[in-house]
């Protein structure tokens, strides 16, 4: 198992509160070191990865957590801006989403996203996706960085 020792970039694109507490207190209780960034719209994302508007001094985060059901813009709209964009198309893009549709789960994947995760509604599930999440992306896995 790889330790990082450094902070982890993480931008999570969430509109709901509960679920962006949940997975903070979830990576916080398996020891993950990482610096989260909150967009709470598909717009916010957009804005945060291109470093627009409040976001001109934003971090190029190493993996993002992408919500499908979002205002302005959804989630699939942000995963196709993403790997549309040469610099950012190498980030991992996990959709973690209440969805079981399987056209949602298709269509993610016909625009690169590289895991899809339906959200569990047990809290106890939701941990252990997290852990299992932060077992492979985070401690197997090797993240590219942009900054």
């Amino acid at each position: 198992m790889i330790t990082t020792q450094k902070l982890l970039k993480i931008l999570l694109v969430e509109d709901n509160p509960d679920d962006v507490l949940l997975i903070k207190i979830a990576l916080e209780k398996e020891g993950l070191k990482n610096e989260m960034f909150i967009a709470r719209d598909g717009e916010q994302a957009v804005d945060f990865l291109n470093k627009e508007g409040e976001f001109t001094k934003a971090p190029t985060p190493e993996l993002i957590i992408l919500d499908l059901n979002l205002p302005k813009k959804d989630g699939l709209s942000v995963l196709k801006i993403i790997k549309a964009n040469p610099e950012l198309k190498v980030l991992p893009v996990i959709i973690m989403s209440t969805s079981a549709n399987p056209d949602d789960i298709q269509k993610c994947y016909k625009e690169y996203a590289n895991c899809y995760i339906r959200k569990p509604s047990d809290i106890q599930e939701f941990f252990k996706i997290i852990r299992n999440l932060k077992s492979y992306w985070l401690d197997t896995v090797i993240l590219p960085s942009l900054d």
